[in-house]
């Protein structure tokens, strides 16, 4: 029997705050990609440990249409549908939920019954089907139904500029035609998730790093800026939360601070690229997930970086999306190499032992976790609202717990104000009190500790910093 939990309030108008546009991204979402080693390895729960170990807010994983529903459902958008195949991924969402991490699930794969035969990598024939298994999967996810974890991030198809994922790249007469199909792809994704949760932030694009515009021997692509912009064109006051891009270096040799001829797009061309993303899409100031990026190391990739490099090139890369305000997400492909993975670029050999790069990644990821957030008010702002991320809480308590907090304002060591107060936990596994008796002053910044608990969880700190401008 499944219990839908009632929603027992509703999220507040979110609080009026500003990020300078010259600001560096202090938080990000930083984690790992890694489906043979999250998902289907026998080691999987020590994995996932690791990966919280090194200081992993966030994990990706891709949801393939094909696997999930290998026959047609009878009602689609019925996330329990007797046809769905859902059984390694609620386990995953609830394991990473356990271990306090969110979740990003790409969408990915047509079966056979929804393209007339073809393989996964070729459009549906109907997309409502395809907007109907996006609705399904958000709503599994919405955190309505007892058990099934609240899933906060989603992007749609994977590396569609490539025909190793999304074709035809070219029709017979070697016109460019995949950007048209993917926006095809991105409005019926983006209605069938905001369907199963509105609350669903939403990445497009997910684009690899280079394609060459022309159809020549070998899988056809396309170039990642050429493919956003033929995108948008398709797209027009179509919302979404971010564009996703896969900057890898190409050769896998390079360093993240490789030079590429636009409209290829590696971490340098970011500047570029976002300028021409915002003239695409009319809006500015678009949001970057970088859903993944890695260097593979020899001997496993014989063409790959030494391990010393690998380690020296992950903070560099990091340190790059850092200091860009739209890049609001950092994946690394893979954690662990495997048997079961073609990449070689984990931060662990295939024994589970620690390559230079390990405490490289942890380090570099710590201080970005937006669990301990970070936010920019008006100065003059009083009891400024802040976002609490207890996404631990939600593998033990329902949606509506009470939530009982102590918060502790300070600036540099003094103490400003404390106020105490109890919250619902929201369906999407935080509460948002004010910060009660304190006026944020301009060009000042505070240190806001909340201490949270419920009746049956222990207790947890979280830190927010607070800007006045």
């Amino acid at each position: 029997m499944r219990f839908i939990v009632r929603l027992l309030f509703f999220a507040c108008l979110a609080a009026t705050f500003l990020v300078p546009a010259a600001t560096a991204a202090d938080r990000m979402w930083v984690g790992f990609h890694d489906d043979p080693m999250f998902r289907w390895d026998g080691t999987r729960l020590d994995a996932l440990d690791r990966a919280r170990a090194n200081n992993a807010t966030i994990l990706r994983t891709i949801v393939d249409w094909t696997k999930v529903a290998p026959t047609r459902p009878t009602q689609a958008t019925d996330p329990f549908d007797p046809a769905y195949q859902f059984g390694d991924i609620d386990e995953f969402v609830r394991n990473a939920q356990q271990r306090g991490t969110e979740v990003l699930i790409t969408l990915w794969g047509t079966p056979s019954w929804a393209n007339g035969g073809q393989k996964p990598q070729a459009m549906p024939n109907n997309l409502a089907d395809f907007q109907d298994f996006a609705r399904a999967v958000a709503s599994r996810y919405s955190g309505r139904y007892a058990g099934y974890p609240y899933v906060r991030f989603f992007t749609i198809w994977n590396e569609s500029n490539l025909a190793t994922f999304l074709v035809p790249q070219f029709n017979a007469k070697g016109k460019i035609v995949s950007p048209a199909n993917y926006a095809k792809l991105a409005k019926a994704g983006i209605t069938g998730i905001k369907a199963g949760n509105r609350s669903a932030q939403i990445g497009i694009g997910e684009t690899s790093s280079n394609g060459r515009d022309k159809p020549r021997a070998g899988t056809d692509t396309v170039a990642p800026a050429t493919f956003m912009k033929g995108v948008a064109a398709n797209m027009k006051g179509v919302k979404f939360d971010a564009w996703a891009q896969h900057p890898y270096p190409f050769p896998v040799n390079q360093k993240p601070t490789q030079l590429v001829r636009y409209p290829n797009v590696t971490l340098k061309s970011f500047p570029q690229f976002e300028k021409d993303l915002d003239a695409a899409f009319k809006r500015k100031n678009v949001p970057i997930w970088i859903t993944e990026y890695g260097n593979e190391t020899k001997p496993g990739e014989p063409k790959g970086v030494t391990e010393a490099q690998q380690a020296a090139y992950i903070p560099q890369a990091i340190g790059m999306a850092r200091k860009d305000p739209r890049v609001q997400m950092f994946v690394w492909f893979v954690m662990q190499d495997s048997q079961g993975s073609l990449w070689q670029s984990g931060i662990y050999r295939q024994d589970a032992s620690p390559k230079r790069a390990q405490p490289a990644f942890a380090r570099t990821a710590k201080p970005l976790s937006p669990v301990n957030g970070k936010m920019t008010v008006r100065g003059g702002t009083k009891n400024p609202k802040i976002t609490v991320y207890l996404r631990e809480y939600c593998a033990n308590n329902a949606a509506g717990t009470t939530v009982g907090y102590t918060i502790r304002s300070y600036l540099k060591s003094k103490l400003v104000a404390v106020s105490q107060g109890a919250a619902p936990l929201g369906l999407d596994c935080t509460v948002k009190p004010r910060v009660a008796k304190l006026t944020v002053a301009k060009k000042k910044t505070y240190r806001v500790t909340v201490t949270a608990n419920t009746a049956t969880t222990a207790e947890v700190l979280r830190t927010i910093t607070i800007v006045g401008a």
